[in-house]
Parts: C-alpha cells; sequence; structure tokens
C-alpha cells in the first residue's frame, strides 16, 4: 500500500474482512460473489485491486486465481484491525453490547457469534471471552452482574479460554466456525493476533 492507493470501497472492505476472518480458507471471485451476493466480475475486479494493495495474495491455480489475505504485510494487519474496530453490531443487541463492554478491562478479546448476529429472532447470545486466568473471578463477578441487572432479554452463553487454549483447539469445527463468523466487541488487535497465530499453526 502506498499513499496513492489506500482508498478502499465498502465491497472491498468486506471482501478483505471476510478473508481475513477465513483464515482456513482460500477463494476465487465466483466463490466470493456468491457468499457476498455481489456481482462475479466486480468481485473479481476488486479481489485483484486488493492483491496489487497488498491486502491479498493471489494464487493461480489451473484456470482459476484464488486469493486469501496478506497475513504477514504488517501494514495489511494494520488495515484489517481498524477495520474490525469499526464493526457495527444489529440494533437489536444494543443493550447487550453495552452490557458485554464491562468485560473489556478483564478480557484479552471478546465476540458475539451464532444467531443474534444474523436475525433478531434468537433465543440466546453467544459469546466468546478469551482471557487470562488470573482474571476469572473478575470475570465471573460481571457475568453475575450482567445475569442480576436483567437489562439483557436472552441468556448470554459464554465460551471461555485462554490464550494457550487456542493452540489445543485450532483444528476444532465448532472453534472455527467462532473465530471466523462473528462480530468483535472487544481488542480487534488481540483477535487479529489470534487469527494470524492460528493461520501460522494450520500451515504448519
Amino acid at each position: 500500500m502506498t499513499a496513492n492507493n489506500i482508498q478502499f470501497t465498502k465491497i472491498e472492505i468486506q471482501i478483505a474482512k471476510y478473508i481475513f476472518k477465513h483464515y482456513r480458507e482460500k477463494y476465487n471471485a465466483r466463490q466470493l460473489a456468491k457468499i457476498l451476493k455481489i456481482n462475479h466480475a466486480h468481485a473479481n475486479k476488486l479481489c485483484h485491486l486488493l492483491t496489487e494493495k497488498n491486502i491479498l495474495i493471489k494464487e493461480d491455480m489451473g484456470n482459476a486465481s484464488y486469493f486469501s489475505y496478506n497475513y504477514s504485510n504488517p501494514l495489511a494487519i494494520k488495515f484489517i484491525e481498524y477495520i474490525l474496530s469499526l464493526e457495527e453490531f444489529p440494533k437489536w443487541l444494543t443493550v447487550a453490547l453495552h452490557s458485554l463492554k464491562k468485560f473489556n478491562s478483564y478480557a484479552q478479546t471478546g465476540l458475539v457469534f451464532g444467531s443474534s448476529i444474523k436475525s433478531r429472532e434468537y433465543d440466546d447470545i453467544d459469546v466468546l471471552l478469551i482471557y487470562d486466568k488470573s482474571k476469572t473471578d473478575e470475570i465471573r463477578k460481571i457475568k453475575n452482574e450482567i445475569r442480576h441487572s436483567g437489562l439483557v432479554e436472552k441468556p448470554i452463553r459464554y465460551v471461555e479460554i485462554t490464550e494457550k487454549d487456542i493452540a489445543s483447539n485450532k483444528e476444532d469445527k465448532i472453534f472455527y466456525s467462532i473465530l471466523s463468523e462473528n462480530l468483535i466487541f472487544h481488542n480487534p488487535e488481540k483477535y487479529a493476533e489470534v487469527i494470524k497465530k492460528c493461520r501460522k499453526q494450520t500451515n504448519t
């Protein structure tokens, strides 16, 4: 990236974020167009533009070009950290999001996954918290505080792990789904670090 090509369209950002989060996969433009519900030719053009900007890496396989994120480029990582910090939560999670931010002082990163980020019709709110074991008591107190406040109408289901647990869960399909289909509410920099670590471990 240089000063001449740091402008990004909304769809470019959408593509970059999707590919970054789905760190196990490589996608061609046709796949991305179908997943993100955009025009195939436009998706192809934008993927090549993102490659020129050093955000994506292109790999030609047969007659198709496949794209993955440029995880080794520090500027590409800074870019995605900024983009993740701007993630918008659906309006129906506004109250829950306010409550979840109470974890910010103790969790290393936090995200919401599952049905609650996709539809207003959901049964519970799925939350992943990554934190050091030394913060267990503080995390438990906040969970109890949120539950007793009664402000969040639907139950919150927590998945709680330490950073050390990531390596042992990296091959788990459910864990991958959690890390790739979510909205970040706390510390996107740490989330990006986790993704990079999982990507490296997956490729070794």
